[in-house]
């Protein structure tokens, strides 16, 4: 045994403790609009303690917790504690990567440790619907930032004719959309297009609708609870679905129900996690934190569903091709791509 490769390895376990150790910190941080109150300006505990209304002992140790870890900057001559204009973009700008809710995500999905251990001695399934609300709220909290800086301005003019349509007015599903925030993206950028947003969760749906009230864009948006295999209309021009095809027990059947309500000239836009088709090309940081979340999510998701499917959130574009092309498809291609997701164009 190398001793040397014993202390390298346990030096990688430390930092992933930590790691994992301090994600309740952070979401305290988060529920608490701490990171928001630090980038108003350096502070000493008592300080930040003042403007915060909170506990002065929980804060002092909260404090040097995020700055051992690089979250907040120390000044030792001060004793003041402060957030980097790129701390702060990342922490407390909601518009921002909006990090912490990242860490929402993780607790909430690691309450049901005790579902998925069994789950792996009896092969059952855990529906999205039975993860703790902060998966839920955490997930449309994280991805809502990727999506308004890449859809919009991105992802949308890289389609062939979509951008035009959009403009003059087009009709658009968005499947599996959650708490519905790329429907209202949708919505807010093209004003005389329609989207309607669908989802089998509820709970979600409720949200979703909430929001497009709050946005005065009820008129043009509009949800309904259904799976991805039975949601309604036809003709649409566009069919968008953002990291959710990979999560289905049958996503073929829901790529079949695209090609039926796609117009003859319509568009699928899928958006997937990036991955390589290659299983040791995702040994990466990317995908280590994409396979963990698909343990508890998106397989067992996929297992909890009709179909016998559960590709996971790193099946990789040859996956995914096999799909769409089962479904009748004749045209696929990636029409764009970021660190974090793979941008695909489908038409019939």
């Amino acid at each position: 045994m190398d001793h040397e490769k014993v202390n390298e390895f346990l030096g990688r376990f430390v930092s992933d403790l930590a790691a994992t150790d301090a994600a309740g910190s952070v979401v305290i941080g988060q529920r608490l609009g701490l990171y928001r109150a630090l980038a108003e300006g350096p502070a000493t505990p008592e300080q930040f303690a003042e403007r915060t209304g909170c506990h002065l002992r929980y804060l002092t140790e909260w404090l040097r917790g995020q700055a051992a870890g690089g979250y907040v900057s120390y000044e030792p001559e001060t004793g003041r504690f402060s957030l980097t204009e790129e701390q702060a973009f990342c922490l407390a700008d909601p518009n921002g990567p909006n990090v912490p809710t990242a860490f929402l995500i993780s607790l909430g999905m690691l309450r049901a440790e005790p579902r998925i251990t069994e789950a792996f001695r009896t092969g059952a399934g855990v529906g999205w619907h039975e993860h703790d609300e902060d998966v839920f709220v955490g997930c449309d909290a994280f991805y809502r930032p990727g999506y308004v800086a890449e859809l919009i301005p991105n992802w949308i003019p890289a389609l062939e004719g979509v951008e035009a349509k959009l403009t003059a007015g087009a009709l658009v599903a968005d499947v599996g959309c959650g708490l519905g925030s790329s429907s209202i993206l949708l919505a807010e950028a093209y004003p005389r297009t329609t989207v309607v947003g669908s989802d089998y969760h509820a709970d979600s749906i409720a949200l979703a609708r909430k929001g497009a009230a709050e946005a005065g864009l009820a008129d043009r948006v509009s949800f309904e609870v259904a799976t991805a295999q039975t949601f309604t209309g036809t003709g649409y021009d566009l069919v968008t679905m953002f990291d959710c095809l990979h999560d289905m027990g049958d996503p073929l059947g829901a790529a079949r129900r695209v090609r039926e309500a796609l117009a003859q000239d319509g568009t699928w836009l899928l958006v997937e996690p990036f991955a390589s088709d290659k299983v040791e090309e995702n040994f990466n940081p990317v995908g280590r934190l994409y396979y963990s979340a698909s343990t508890f999510l998106c397989v067992p998701n996929g297992l909890s569903q009709p179909g016998g499917y559960a590709l996971g959130a790193q099946a990789g574009e040859a996956a995914i091709r096999e799909v769409i092309a089962d479904a009748g498809f004749t045209r696929f291609r990636r029409a764009a791509q970021t660190s974090f997701n793979v941008v695909y164009e489908i038409r019939p």
